[in-house]
């Protein structure tokens, strides 16, 4: 059996490729691709299209077929014919599900097509089949109450200007108000801006002026990561993460369950997040980068 998972973000996508000779047999990876991140809710038909068409089929028709062929998962035929899709991505609301269902299956022609939304991907990925609460802290943030199969509750995420705590653009936001206004804060302050280049006034034009704010809010973590031994910076990381527990965890009313966390924010930061977690009342479970081992391990 082969099977195409694909986890999708607004900058790329990642694509595995698995294989299983039978029931009983380890699942294999037997190639991963990458292409353009695919978002639904962000981009045309036509612009989803062509990634497929001209960066996807490309590496999938260079994919060396004789093993395949050898152990009699292939005949002759097309090789999209004998492969299941299953496709995760941001923007993969419910309105937008039967859009990228019929362009995958129009430019693959697969043996089947399922697609879910990141959140799903990211409850697969970290409890499998087992109930938890699984989260995603990357430049935005999300999270939800999953009961093994289905996402049963989800907290808003509303993002960074509503919500989004425990983000990185959150913490960004938290980090320039703190080197403005905090007077022990201005040795980092003047750090920051001779490494970057930059002026008050060029951070005021990128956030207010400037597409995509959130992405220059959450490119501070770089800076922050190697100064976590001031303890105000220390403090608005931990700060950030509790008011994520606070605002959208605490609805769930589980403090019984672990926490999963999939994303950038949970890998580099795992050490104040679990002293967050500490403090909140809450068991840390799962933490990885990147949701795709976890969606190997469930789909195979």
């Amino acid at each position: 059996m082969l099977k195409l998972i694909a986890d999708s973000g607004s900058t790329k996508t990642d694509w595995t490729l698995l294989f299983t000779a039978s029931r009983l047999a380890p699942t294999e990876v037997i190639a991963a691709f990458k292409t353009q991140g695919i978002t639904p809710i962000h981009q045309t038909p036509a612009d989803i299209r062509q990634i497929l068409e001209h960066e996807l089929l490309s590496q999938l028709c260079t994919f060396p077929r004789a093993r395949l062929v050898d152990t009699k998962v292939l005949d002759n035929g097309p090789l999209l014919q004998h492969i299941s899709v299953y496709f995760y991505g941001s923007g993969c609301t419910p309105a937008h599900v039967p859009m990228m269902q019929q362009i995958l299956k129009e430019v693959l022609s697969p043996k089947s097509v399922e697609v879910y939304s990141d959140l799903m991907a990211a409850a697969r990925a970290l409890c499998g089949h087992e109930a938890g609460i699984a989260c995603i802290l990357g430049t935005g943030a999300n999270s939800c109450l999953y009961d093994g199969e289905q996402i049963v509750q989800n907290t808003p995420a509303l993002g960074y200007i509503l919500g989004d705590e425990g983000s990185g653009s959150v913490l960004g936001r938290l980090f320039m108000n703190g080197i403005f206004k905090n007077p022990r804060l201005a040795d980092i302050r003047d750090q920051y801006l001779a490494e970057t280049k930059m002026t008050q006034a060029d951070i005021i034009k990128k956030v207010y002026r400037e597409p995509m704010a959130n992405r220059f809010l959450a490119s501070t973590s770089t800076f922050i990561i190697s100064h976590l031994d001031n303890p105000i910076i220390h403090q608005l990381v931990v700060d950030n993460f509790r008011q994520f527990f606070r605002s959208n965890i605490e609805p769930y009313g589980h403090k019984d369950l672990p926490v999963h966390f999939v994303g950038s924010m949970s890998f580099h930061y795992h050490s104040q997040l679990e002293e967050a977690a500490q403090k909140e009342g809450y068991v840390i479970g799962q933490t990885m980068q990147s949701p795709m081992e976890g969606l190997i391990a469930f789909h195979g």
